[in-house]
């Protein structure tokens, strides 16, 4: 030992040397530490949102982006940097609706508005749900056939629906919460094939900060049917009731647990709602690029469906690009189909007063767990009874676009009612922005169902 320190004392800038050398070391560690940390306490904060977000990304939205990448090339793409804010907003208010009030969005308008409004709308929304349903069990068959070609059409959407009703009806709501919270990273997928084609940077950079629209009908309807996959009323009622589903998971079993809320609680929805809003319209933004810069440059412009837009891929931008599609469709549909029908039945289930909510186990709340199990097979027999998936989502993009409006209309006022909200009542800026998406959903309800027509 004196030996060790005599060579210290006699080589004083070797130890200096080396002392610095291990400080440095240790303050990488610690920051590194620091920064693990940071990432886990941020991925433990997301949880609604980030679901919510990620459920809008459903094969028929993913079929919707594909379109508007192949048909228009980069021209829409600004259209990802549009929604985000306006998605956001909204969400975040159907969060706090939950947060303060320790209700779902359809017990709060059975509460304080006309009981017929909310009947019309759960119904036209329990209609619109089981369409989208059926038409993304089809999509995510068809994608799987496409990696899997021998596997039949009746296995597969038997083995989905049977496999996504289990989920919901068997397993807890700690454990289903985590589970769609996992799979809503398959969305990155999108993005991962998105990078793996070339993209000219200039013209993706161009089109996303200075908006471009031709102002043809085919044109107009799709960016309707943006708006209408973006800004839809099964986020609503699904946003508001997870929220009141993870205060229940915490112990705040009785609606007066539940009621009000505070800075911290506000800060954590803030944080999941605005990532998973964003995550979603990064994921729109990076599919409708891909499609682009493949698709639109080799001179195809006609996609219908997702799995069509797979298929497409595959000879343009390769086995990569063509397999993370594909995945992604699987994926997303997964996380989107439980998510439909757990609104729809969060919706009817308010409005009708019965037990209701994913923490109950199927014994205890019978008709909540029949309403998404009806839902379900109903999407599940149009695949048989020959409805084109296509006009399916049509017909359920015309609903939405009747329920979006006035579903806003009740949110906005009901956010912005100190009665009903107190001090956690919508800013001057949100309120605006909340009237401003109103009147859009409006003008694009109506220029869908125009553009149908006529």
């Amino acid at each position: 030992m004196d030996d060790v320190v005599k060579k210290i004392v006699d080589s004083p800038s070797v130890a200096l040397g080396s002392t610095i050398d291990a400080s440095q070391k240790i303050i990488k560690s610690i920051e590194k530490d620091a920064n693990v940390k940071r990432a886990r306490n941020y991925w433990h904060s997301l949880g609604p949102g980030l679901t919510t977000g990620a459920a809008d990304d459903d094969p028929s939205g993913i079929a919707t982006y594909s379109q508007t990448g192949s048909r228009y090339g980069f021209q829409l793409v600004w259209l990802a940097l549009f929604t985000f804010p306006l998605m956001a907003v909204v969400q975040e208010m159907c969060a706090r609706i939950g947060l303060v009030t320790g209700r779902g969005l359809a017990g709060n308008i059975r509460l304080y508005y006309p009981k017929k409004v909310l009947y019309l709308c759960t119904l036209l929304l329990f209609a619109a749900n089981s369409l989208n349903i059926g038409a993304d069990l089809g999509a995510m068959v068809k994608a799987t056939q496409l990696l899997f070609p021998h596997l039949g059409f009746t296995e597969l959407i038997i083995g989905f629906t049977v496999l996504t009703l289990s989920l919901q009806i068997f397993t807890t709501y700690a454990n289903y919460a985590r589970y769609l919270k996992w799979l809503a990273l398959i969305l990155f997928s999108y993005i991962l094939s998105a990078m793996s084609v070339k993209l000219n940077v200039k013209e993706l950079l161009t089109h996303t900060v200075i908006p471009s629209i031709t102002f043809s009908k085919e044109q107009i309807f799709l960016i309707c049917g943006i708006l209408g996959t973006t800004i839809s009323p099964y986020l609503f009622f699904w946003q508001t009731s997870q929220e009141v589903e993870e205060q229940i998971l915490h112990g705040k079993t009785s609606i007066r647990l539940r009621e009000g809320t505070d800075k911290k609680e506000i800060k954590r929805m803030r944080t999941d709602v605005w990532s998973g809003m964003f995550i979603s319209n990064i994921v729109m933004y990076f599919i409708i690029a891909a499609c682009a810069a493949t698709l639109y440059a080799n001179g195809i412009f006609t996609i219908n469906t997702a799995e069509d837009a797979a298929k497409a891929l595959r000879p343009i931008a390769g086995e990569n690009a063509y397999l993370l599609f594909a995945v992604g469709i699987i994926g997303t549909g997964l996380l989107a189909i439980p998510i439909l029908a757990g609104s729809a039945s969060y919706a009817v289930s308010e409005s009708l007063k019965w037990r209701y909510g994913l923490h109950r186990k199927l014994k205890q709340a019978p008709s909540f767990y029949g309403i998404i199990i009806i839902s379900t097979l109903i999407g599940f027999s149009l695949n048989f009874l020959g409805v084109d998936p296509i006009k399916a989502l049509l017909y359920s993009a015309v609903v939405n676009g009747l329920v979006a409006p006035v579903i806003l209309f009740l949110i906005i006022h009901m956010s912005s009612n100190g009665k009903i909200m107190g001090k956690w009542v919508n800013s001057t800026l949100s309120e605006i922005l909340g009237w401003i998406i109103t009147l859009i959903m409006i003008i694009a309800g109506i220029a869908a169902i125009l553009s149908l027509v006529f």
